[in-house]
């Protein structure tokens, strides 16, 4: 979202779609072991006969499951296609990619282990036994996409035979965001749930929960009205009407939604496309509250409503406005907070403290970490009054408000004694690596730059440019030929996109003159004549990207997937700096078993010094703060402070006195092993050491050494490697590898717009 508040549409392809769902496997999660299976004794122990132990335990005490197997951190997601997302009745087996995803959110979000279970049957009674049938091996049921009234009578029932969490996601998830919304929106136009008339326009699952649940929290019957395709819900109307429709039949005279919504303090849209009309907003109350959450486009956008109605406090269910409902920000930690006690059920009490913990959390004020994500300052106010998805915060604030209710109603197997401990293991359990990426990308949107891709005839980058394009990320400035980019466009399926990207083409560029004469003023002393310098803005297309750059043709410059790293530093070295001398570093950003660390130099130092060495750990601290990370640098060696005595090691421990003269304002330490700059049993071996933590910024002796400890790192143990991150040059520019996927570019194309580790 710009500062203007206007808002960047992304677009994604059925190709890219398809892409992400194939590659690097189909699908998008696997099963990984969480115990050693390596020797005999392992497989004695997880199989024959070890595993007959806690077989007799459970068989003993039934309560034992959830110590001895995974069963108290599992959910199932079940659906049967009958309702999926706005596509309808697909079937079972087509609603497998959304279940896989919300598996996928479960475990991002909350650490949740979750498996999508698709049922082959539109008939109740079935869903009902069959998920019965399965209680014992998990924690929670969500249900999903399962189409109404159904929805309803497999739920209620469910509830009644199971003694473990049933959920269905698209009834209360979204009932839960809109109660948490709802509650600061209220808050900010003076007005009590108690007394504010709501209409409610869509009387399937979503609607009538949330309904059920403001209801609950305190809003009265007679001031609620639900609508449906034939207009108010009335006492005594007859036609389209169910047993769940006639708990809300309001005694009105209204019969339609434009007189329904004539001095109406709220409005919540669960409908279609253009529902509301700007009269219709207009004849609200003063400070209307209006939560069109209709996807993928809402009832009336932001602009519309405000437009006619500029004190109206307004809410969507997309991403690319402010106040977004999301039901990620509930059912992760419905059932974290569920999971942890044992619950035999999620009620009603624990989905109103998960509303009114969400509507707190957004009342507080927003780290910074949180604030530079999103690339815009985030204040409590009618631009934001629900939490953001990314906020880390959620994790532990949430589930403990959840778990104390259910603790609270008498739901909870296994009460939490220690709240505070429990706290702490919540913000334990969260990999900080994908809030990073997601905070760069979010930067890089908020920038918008114009990116250039400077390797046209590469389709994995022209493939990146598209999908920055279309992702609403900023304009692709892609330098090649336009026919040959066509071409490789259209072998991927890609060649309607064309259209939409910018190809520059060196051999006709209106700047050439301008390109040449720059390139000739830095190379006449170095060898070039007029003439060479020429060539080599024409024929190369690293040193023409660069000076599309360098003249302001372009915000960032992306290249490197198609050339090593050090003939495209070379070359870009013609018309930048980006020398040893002049400051410039390269780091590898790490991320991998929840940890992020960052290795220098990866780029430019071939065989560093002291005061080169101080360099790198400064501009790694840079980068690891661009990050959101507070730096903690370790210089590494084969010795632990001065033992064993080597020269190599010597300039490690050199490397801090300087940054001691320099007055350093970050955290470091050296040298030191590995083990003991990551290891905390290690480390307190060494009580003298400055380094309060583990290290997140690894400076090693030479060039050579940070490569192989990357690659060896992303090789034997699957790292996710990024970078490296060029820094200490004065404008955008970062270098791909040769083995970049289209997400790898795409990565370092944020990097850039966001400008991660630049310095001005």
């Amino acid at each position: 979202m710009s500062d203007d508040n206007t808002p960047h549409r992304s677009r994604i392809t059925p190709e890219e779609a398809l892409a992400y769902h194939l590659e690097p496997r189909p699908g998008k999660y696997d099963i990984v072991a969480s115990t050693p299976m390596a020797t005999q004794r392992d497989l004695s122990l997880a199989y024959s006969p070890g595993v007959a132990v806690p077989v007799q335990a459970i068989a003993a005490r039934p309560e034992t499951a959830y110590d001895y197997t995974v069963k108290g951190n599992m959910v199932a997601v079940v659906s049967n296609g009958t309702a999926i997302l706005g596509l309808g009745n697909l079937g079972a087996l087509a609603s497998k990619p959304v279940m896989e995803g919300k598996a996928v959110l479960f475990k991002r979000f909350a650490d949740v282990n979750a498996i999508d279970i698709e049922l082959d049957t539109e008939d109740p009674d079935q869903i009902i036994n069959a998920v019965k049938l399965m209680g014992p091996t998990f924690g929670g049921i969500n249900l999903e996409d399962i189409k109404a009234p159904e929805c309803f009578i497999i739920e209620q029932r469910l509830k009644e035979l199971m003694d473990i969490p049933v959920f269905h996601d698209d009834q209360h998830g979204t009932a839960v965001i809109c109660a948490a919304g709802l509650l600061n929106a209220l808050e900010l136009s003076g007005k009590r749930i108690e007394d504010v008339r709501i209409v409610l326009n869509g009387a399937g699952a979503a609607g009538i929960a949330c309904l059920e649940l403001l209801k609950s929290m305190g809003a009265q019957q007679d001031n609620c009205i639900m609508c449906d395709t034939k207009g108010v819900i009335w006492q005594g109307r007859t036609e389209g009407m169910n047993q769940w429709k006639s708990a809300h039949a309001a005694n009105t005279s209204a019969r339609t939604l434009e007189e329904a919504m004539k001095g109406a303090d709220v409005f919540l849209g669960v409908s279609a496309k253009g529902a509301v009309t700007p009269a219709m907003v207009e004849s609200m109350a003063e400070n209307p509250v209006i939560f069109a959450m209709a996807n993928p486009d809402p009832e009336i956008t932001p602009e519309e409503a405000h437009a006619v109605r500029p004190d109206a406090i307004v809410a969507t269910g997309r991403s690319d406005y402010p106040n977004q409902v999301n039901n990620v920000l509930g059912f992760p930690y419905l059932f974290r907070g569920a999971l942890d006690i044992h619950a035999r059920a999620i009620n009603d009490e624990m989905k109103i403290a998960c509303a009114r913990a969400l509507a707190e959390l957004a009342r507080e004020d927003v780290p910074d970490e949180v604030a530079v994500a999103y690339g815009r300052k985030l204040q409590f106010g009618r631009d934001y009054i629900i939490p953001t998805p990314f906020d880390p915060r959620l994790i532990h604030v949430i589930p403990p408000a959840v778990a104390q209710a259910g603790m609270d109603t008498g739901v909870a197997r296994r009460p939490i004694i220690d709240m505070e401990g429990y706290v702490q293991s919540l913000k334990a359990r969260m990999d900080p690596t994908a809030a990073i990426l997601q905070g760069i990308h979010a930067r890089a949107r908020q920038a918008q730059a114009r990116m250039i891709f400077a390797e046209g005839d590469d389709p994995r980058v022209l493939r990146a440019a598209v999908a920055w394009q279309r992702g609403g990320m900023g304009q692709s400035l892609v330098v090649g030929r336009e026919t040959d980019v066509r071409e490789k466009l259209d072998a991927v399926g890609l060649g309607d996109a064309a259209r939409e990207i910018v190809v520059v083409n060196a051999s006709n560029s209106r700047h050439l003159e301008q390109y040449h004469q720059t390139l000739y003023n830095r190379l006449q002393r170095k060898g070039y004549d007029r003439e060479d310098a020429n060539k080599l803005a024409n024929r190369d297309r690293h040193v023409f990207a660069a000076l599309m750059l360098a003249h302001g043709h372009g915000d960032g410059l992306v290249t490197g997937a198609t050339r090593k790293n050090a003939h495209v530093l070379a070359q870009i070295g013609k018309v930048f700096d980006v020398t040893p001398a002049a400051g410039a570093v390269g780091i590898t950003a790490v991320l991998h078993n929840g940890r992020v660390i960052l290795i220098g130099d990866t780029l430019v130092h071939e065989w560093p010094e002291a005061e080169d060495l101080a360099d790198i750990a400064t501009r790694g601290a840079h980068v690891a703060r661009g990050l959101g990370l507070e730096p903690r640098v370790a210089f590494l060696s084969f010795s632990n402070f001065g033992y064993p005595v080597s020269e190599r090691a010597v300039k490690m421990a050199h490397a801090t006195e300087v940054l001691d003269r320099r007055g350093a304002d970050f955290e470091y330490e050296g040298e030191m092993t590995v083990d003991v700059a990551l290891n905390p049993v290690q480390a307190a071996k060494y009580p003298f050491s400055r380094l309060t933590g583990p290290a997140n910024v690894l400076v090693v002796p030479a060039r050579h050494s940070a490569s192989i400890s990357v690659k060896l790192l992303q090789e034997m143990a699957g790292a996710t490697v990024v970078g490296p991150i060029l820094t200490g040059v004065p404008d955008a520019i970062q270098i791909c590898s040769t083995g970049s996927t289209v997400n790898d570019i795409l990565n370092m194309a944020a990097i850039a717009a966001g400008r991660v580790g630049q310095v001005q």
